[in-house]
């Protein structure tokens, strides 16, 4: 879209430097200077204001790309609002794009305003630009107003049935902004949704999943049919539509297949039972362990996912890394380490978001990462958080193999000036040390020369690591404790000096010299201490008032007492308890008993795990995975089923169609039922033949009766699923037509071939269904030509194309092109022929080629073209032996249809199912002259390839037929009124169609 690319190029560099100017210092003097779009000073605006009223498209233009402008900037332009929105209705396309992008960012906030266009919207939804449709629906969707939920709806409906895909992802996206706004309207969402689900283009499956996913995600029916559509369109869909899709299919596999993570059964993915296999052999089988035999559609899954390994997009590679870690065998989750890995290089947030799922994986998979260790050594630019994570994910890899390297670089992290990262690699190296029982000392002999270390943060880490660790053993290492109390001194950090305190009182009968001397100092600033240290003293001292009352009675009751008045109250009722606990009296005296098995019963040692442990229970990938919270609108997976459901609900019928006839074209009689497979292989050839002699003669005769066909004299075909048959009187044969060649598959006499024609008739028509709507002949064939290629442009060939108007032969979807070609040099024109064709995909059916063209000679071919309802050009080359010419045949809209045969009554019933948005109509003034039934079937013929419908209304004229390609109906109806006007109404579900044919008639019934 050229508009997605404004340019300012008219403003300059000044107009920012004034911007600049004037948002720093208001008062300047060049705060008038250019045009000021964007500064502080908004009444700039007024000249915007009058551009958008002129009567120029350029000013309209050039108002509307500033004021785009002005809204990328950041600034509010909502007061231009209504100076805009009287724009919406121009002919202007470029003017348009710019007006919608406008009203898509202020439609709710102005929304009286915008209400007050609602009807020039629904006009636009039926616009010929798949551009304004889409942006018209946008639009009518961000108007967030309940009493536009009905029109709403109807725009959600048309738009999704839009022959662009462009529009029917626009219709999805509308679908969740509807659902937002109003949810009664669910179940009319999910037809939708539904319907959407079906489509297979590729730019509409991210776009209906994720409106799955907001609307309907418990639905898992709707996804059955669609399962291996969406696998397979998975690597054409665009970025964001794959992460959507995999997210999705990532929870409907958890519910639909069994568990791949089986450890009591043998996984045997390929593996097929004999062909040929004995009773015995099949009951022995049965009682062993039957080996894990994988669905093939999970098969699909992993294997259509695998290749986006490879995507550009980070978040498809996550997307696809999760799919394999809770969907994969635990054999094949490691094929995505390295495209994890090569994530690393990418900018600071996405290392953050892939070394967290890392972090998860590595906890329970170490194997996968163990290769790819160095990639996560610290660098020196790493943040903070980057570090934690790489961090974390080493000490998860560290083994009793590499735990002497990983030890070297926590060395050397310790010394990092990042305090908060030298105090995490300390408690990795607790982590070690707890996890890998060969290196315990050796992290505790290192954490204990870190306590004369100059920095207060790693030496209060270092005790509080210490500490747990000394608690798994606590006997072998009381040099320790009193290395630390001699320390204590110095240590400033009050939770090191808590937990060191801790650790005296802990095990002060293994320091019994020492731990009163501590508990002395600390009486003597208990009242300068913080909280958490002052309720460690206090747990002090009861505890060696339990252990050596005689040297510490005294020094107990002093600092009971000062605990006693201490201002924080949780001091306060911590002193009142041990002094109750621990000092017996006559109210107490039972509890004091226990004093000693209470504050000196053996502590567990605490066990030292990852901060990522649990997260395992998210998603990975997802937001809640993230922050190890549950987050709004998250989607837990299920459990593995432990039955695989039905796998058939998955199989989606195919329609082949039908080659060759058996048991021979010229028999009528009806075909035998296809044997089971449990029938005997080998059958009866005496009792075959004559049963099907039998039938041959009983069914001959009731098969033809009452039907006559006429159908010597002439060639005729006969279109059946897709393969046309010929009748050649002269040969006295049936062909099958393909590529325009006659392959002779059977000779037949007249008899046959009629009698074939009534047997498929009653086959493939049979009398329960109305029989489908029937082509009639042309009403009016012009005999207007176009040219296709000049003689001056084509070097002498010219040629030229019109539409006759004839159910093309070649595929019932195609227009018919009647193309002359004339040489009008004085040499021989060899192999004309078609070339290239555009746009990619159309599809074409070619004439032969002409071998050679004699001078002043012409002839005639015809081609069949599927226009795909749209009339867009059809572009190919026109090829002779030396020259390539580029040509087009662009069809006007009346061509695209065919003419059928309909009652009025069929007429009316047809006409009711398509009202409200299939819809449109106007109003016109005709010549008086003109009002009779001949001058207005001629230019409705003329206009349009329509059959005319019997009316019993003399001043009602209708006209019926259905769109080549889709089969879709087209009625019009003309309605003669007083003072020469007349109402044209066109009733049809194509609607883009039915505004364009309604342009064509007024012009050719107004000027008739």
């Amino acid at each position: 879209m050229s508009t997605n690319n404004l340019s300012y190029s008219d403003q300059g560099g000044t107009d920012s430097a004034v911007e600049v100017g004037q948002e720093t210092t208001p008062t300047s003097s060049n705060a008038g200077a250019g045009f000021g779009l964007f500064s502080v000073d908004f009444k700039k605006n007024d000249d915007l204001k009058e551009m958008l009223e002129s009567n120029k498209e350029s000013l309209k233009l050039e108002a509307m790309k500033r004021v785009v402008g002005l809204i990328a900037k950041g600034k509010n332009a909502s007061e231009l609002f209504p100076a805009v929105v009287k724009n919406v209705a121009s002919k202007n396309i470029e003017l348009k794009k710019l007006v919608y992008v406008y009203l898509v960012r202020y439609a709710e906030e102005q929304q009286d305003l915008a209400l007050l266009s609602i009807s020039t919207f629904q006009r636009a939804l039926k616009d010929p630009n798949q551009l304004i449709r889409a942006s018209a629906l946008r639009v009518l969707s961000s108007i967030r107003v309940p009493i536009i939920v009905p029109i709403m709806m109807l725009a959600i409906k048309e738009a999704a049935s839009d022959m662009s895909p462009y529009v029917r992802k626009t219709s999805a996206h509308a679908i969740q902004k509807l659902y937002s706004l109003d949810q009664d309207q669910k179940e009319l969402l999910i037809e939708v949704i539904e319907k959407l689900l079906k489509d297979k283009s590729t730019l509409v499956a991210g776009s209906v999943v994720m409106a799955f996913e907001e609307v309907c995600p418990d639905r898992i029916d709707l996804i059955h049919k669609n399962y291996r559509k969406l696998c397979n369109l998975l690597v054409d869909v665009e970025e964001w539509g794959q992460v959507v899709i995999i997210s999705m299919l990532t929870r409907y596999a958890r519910t639909q297949f069994t568990s791949p993570w089986k450890e009591d059964g043998v996984f045997d993915e390929h593996s097929e039972r004999a062909f040929y296999e004995s009773d015995e052999e099949k009951t022995r089988d049965e009682t062993e362990a039957k080996p894990y035999m994988m669905d093939p559609d999970h098969r699909l899954l992993l294997r259509n996912t695998k290749p986006l390994l490879q995507s550009r997009n980070t978040a498809v590679v996550m997307s696809v890394a999760q799919l394999y870690w809770h969907l994969a065998p635990k054999n094949e989750v490691s094929i995505v380490t390295k495209s994890l890995v090569r994530l690393l290089r990418s900018h600071r947030e996405v290392q953050y978001i892939v070394l967290q799922n890392i972090a998860t994986m590595s906890i329970q998979r170490k194997g996968m990462f163990e290769p790819y260790m160095k990639s996560f050594y610290v660098r020196s630019t790493d943040a903070t958080h980057i570090k934690s994570l790489k961090l974390e994910i080493l000490t998860s890899l560290a083994n009793e193999a590499n735990i002497s390297t990983i030890l070297r670089e926590f060395q050397t992290y310790v010394k990092s000036q990042d305090k908060q990262f030298a105090a995490g690699t300390i408690q990795a190296i607790g982590r070690c040390a707890t996890n890998i029982s060969e290196v315990t000392d050796t992290c505790l002999n290192g954490l204990v020369l870190l306590l004369s270390n100059r920095d207060e943060t790693v030496v209060a880490e270092s005790v509080v690591v210490i500490r747990k660790l000394l608690q798994t053993q606590p006997t072998q290492h009381s040099d320790i404790i009193k290395h630390m109390a001699k320390l204590f001194d110095n240590i400033t950090v009050p939770m090191a000096r808590a937990s060191i305190l801790w650790l005296i009182g802990e095990y002060c009968e293994r320091v019994p010299k020492i731990a009163p001397d501590v508990l002395r100092k600390m009486a003597k600033s208990f009242t300068s201490e913080e909280d958490i240290v002052k309720l460690q003293t206090v747990n002090l001292a009861a505890k060696l008032y339990l252990t050596n009352s005689k040297q510490t009675k005294l020094l107990t009751q002093y600092i009971l007492n000062l605990g006693k008045y201490d201002q924080n109250y949780d001091i306060r009722d911590r002193t009142r308890f041990i002094r109750q606990l621990i000092v017996p009296n006559d109210k107490n005296g039972a509890l004091s008993k226990y004093a000693h098995r209470i504050l000196l019963a053996p502590k567990p040692a605490p066990v030292l795990e990852s901060a990522y442990k649990d997260r395992d229970r998210y998603q990975l990938g997802t937001l809640s995975h993230t922050i190890n919270t549950k987050a709004s609108g998250y989607l837990e997976l299920s459990d593995w089923p432990t039955v695989a459901p039905d796998l058939s609900v998955r199989d989606v019928e195919v329609i082949e169609p039908l080659k060759e006839w058996a048991p021979s074209l010229g028999k009528t009689g009806k075909s035998k039922p296809a044997k089971s497979s449990d029938e005997k292989f080998y059958s009866d050839s005496g009792e075959e033949e004559k049963g099907s002699g039998s039938s041959e003669d009983g069914s001959s005769s009731s098969s033809s009766e009452g039907v006559e066909l006429d159908l010597r004299h002439q060639t005729t075909y006969l279109l059946l699923c897709g393969v046309i048959w010929v009748w050649l009187p002269d040969k006295d044969h049936i062909c099958q037509n393909v590529n325009n060649q006659h392959s002779v598959l059977q000779t037949f006499s007249y008899s046959h071939w009629s009698t074939l024609c009534v047997s498929l008739f009653t086959q493939f028509c049979p009398r329960s269904l109305s029989f489908p709507l029937q082509v009639s002949g042309p009403a009016f064939v012009p005999e207007k030509s176009h040219d296709l290629l000049h003689r001056m442009t084509g070097k002498g060939l010219s040629a030229q194309y019109q539409f006759p108007r004839q159910p093309c032969l070649y595929q019932p979807t195609m227009v018919s092109v009647q193309i002359s070609l004339t040489n009008t040099t004085d040499h021989p024109l060899e192999q004309i022929h078609i070339g290239d064709r555009s746009p990619t995909g159309l599809n074409i059916h070619c004439f032969n080629t002409i071998e050679c063209l004699e001078p002043d000679a012409s002839v005639t071919v015809f081609m069949g073209i599927d226009f795909n309802d749209s009339t867009q050009a059809a572009n190919f080359q026109l090829c002779t032996k030396e020259d390539h010419f580029s040509v087009s045949i662009q069809p006007a809209i009346g061509e695209l249809f065919l003419p059928i045969t309909m009652t009025e009554l069929d007429f009316r019933k047809e006409q009711g199912k398509l009202l409200g948005m299939n819809e449109s109509s106007a109003t016109i003034t005709m010549a008086a002259e003109n009002m009779t039934s001949q001058p207005i079937s001629r230019p409705v013929a003329t206009v349009a390839n329509l059959g005319v419908v019997p009316s019993g209304q003399d001043n009602v004229h209708r006209f019926a037929g259905k769109t080549a390609s889709s089969g879709a109906v087209v009625l019009v109806t003309v309605e003669l009124r007083e003072s020469s006007t007349a109402l044209i109404t066109i009733n049809t579900e194509k609607s883009v169609m039915g505004s364009m044919l309604l342009r064509d008639l007024k012009q050719a019934l107004a000027q008739a």
